[in-house]
């Protein structure tokens, strides 16, 4: 991102800004680290991300529709280029049958490219959370690589 002079920003709703924090334990990121929107509430993701809430209503806020909306509004909203969103259910409770505990969507924005995918982590509240910080840093290397 440095080489290319592009800006990170994350939209973080299960995870509560701990990809921000990954991200800004690192030395430098000022650099590259443009800002983090921890939208915990359906109201959060409407006021601070322009998600639709009607598309909350519709798909319910672990959906692959509310993670490329709040992805979308994390570059809407900033000067990033790239951008992550999580949504999901870290657990222990909050999962059902078609969302268990441990779902999470991810969703990317590189350059105006969106991408979107969904994982299912094992595991307590503590273990989904990293699991989800440590795919999403992942992920974004890879997309950048």
């Amino acid at each position: 991102m440095l080489n290319k002079g592009w800006l990170l920003a994350t939209a973080e709703s299960c995870t509560g800004g701990l990809i921000s924090g990954a991200c800004t334990d690192l030395a430098g990121s000022s650099a590259w680290f443009e800002r983090g929107f921890v939208t915990y509430s359906n109201e959060a993701k409407v006021e601070l991300l322009g998600v639709d809430a009607a598309l909350i209503a519709a798909h319910g806020a672990v959906s692959e529709e509310v993670a490329c909306a709040m992805v979308q509004g994390a570059i809407a909203r900033s000067r990033a280029r790239v951008a992550v969103a999580v949504t999901g259910v870290a657990g222990p409770t909050g999962g059902s049958r078609a969302k268990p505990v441990g779902t999470v969507w991810f969703g990317f924005m590189l350059d105006g490219s969106l991408s979107s995918e969904m994982q299912r982590f094992d595991g307590d509240r503590a273990a989904v959370r990293a699991a989800t910080v440590q795919h999403a840093l992942q992920r974004l290397v890879q997309l950048l690589g």
